[in-house]
């Protein structure tokens, strides 16, 4: 169990110091991002415009390799914007399932205060249950 643990701990070292090279002076914003990424939680980043927030969210995508987007929120952002939607091929005669920008592995949420109710709690919904349920079908 030791051996497993200083393993996770020098690749989040490793991670932590790709960070750092291109975010200067906040390691212990990083270091914490990094216990947050770890723990599979949710973060709330609180700071000025223009502090690298965006940055470095996109410079941990990198480090893991992950997947990353960032969403806008806006007073007429709609749920299906951010969790998907099923759109209908004429072709098939049916509907498919086109996910939104939700399914990715680092979201950045910005201004999600300016959204309307019915979209805030969609992404809490997708945050706190990690699914996302569309009419009758769920997503993970």
């Amino acid at each position: 169990m030791s051996e497993r643990l200083t393993a996770v701990g020098a690749i989040a070292k490793a991670i932590s110091g790709e960070v750092q090279k291109v975010i200067i002076g906040k390691s212990h914003v990083i270091d914490n991002v990094m216990i947050n990424i770890l723990s599979n939680g949710n973060l709330l980043f609180e700071d000025y415009p223009g502090l690298a927030k965006t940055l470095m969210t996109n410079t941990f995508a990198d480090a893991l390799g992950c997947d990353f987007k960032r969403v806008q929120f806006t007073p007429d952002l709609l749920p299906a914007d951010i969790t998907g939607t099923n759109i209908y091929d004429a072709k098939k005669g049916e509907f498919t399932f086109k996910p939104g920008p939700i399914f990715c592995n680092l979201l950045l949420s910005d201004e999600i205060n300016r959204a309307p109710p019915k979209t805030q709690a969609a992404l809490l919904e997708a945050m706190q249950e990690k699914q996302v349920t569309i009419g009758t079908v769920t997503h993970k």
